[in-house]
């Protein structure tokens, strides 16, 4: 839902965890998403990116299909490569759950349309 402050937060449950994600944008955009166990921060991930090229739904759309098909040992961002058509998305990253950063790129036609960093991991252990 829309925020005071212009944000727009995106909340989901589920048993003892709860995940929280608060972003800016638009064009380009920026945010941090916090997984909570029993109401103490576990995780983060804080992500800025932006569209290129081309009609921004398109593009969001895609990276919504990628994103969905992300592994369960992987759960940030998407998965290493996702291709439909003449759009391509790549995730170069490093690191694992405990602390990682990685870029994402979307391709269309070979012409990179998009691209975000992300940074993250355990935090107050």
């Amino acid at each position: 839902h829309k925020e005071a402050d212009g944000s727009t937060t995106i909340t989901y449950s589920s048993g003892e965890y709860r995940m929280h994600d608060n972003y800016f944008g638009g064009e380009p955009y920026g945010g941090r998403e916090v997984v909570f166990l029993n109401n103490k921060v576990k995780w983060m991930m804080v992500y800025y990116g932006l569209v290129y090229e081309g009609p921004n739904k398109e593009v969001y759309q895609f990276l919504t299909q990628a994103l969905s098909s992300t592994a369960e040992e992987m759960p940030y961002r998407g998965p290493v490569f996702f291709e439909e058509d003449f759009w391509r998305y790549e995730n170069d990253f490093e690191g694992d759950l405990p602390k990682f950063s990685g870029i994402e790129r979307i391709f269309k036609n070979d012409l990179l349309v998009y691209e975000a960093s992300y940074l993250g991991g355990f935090v107050d252990r």
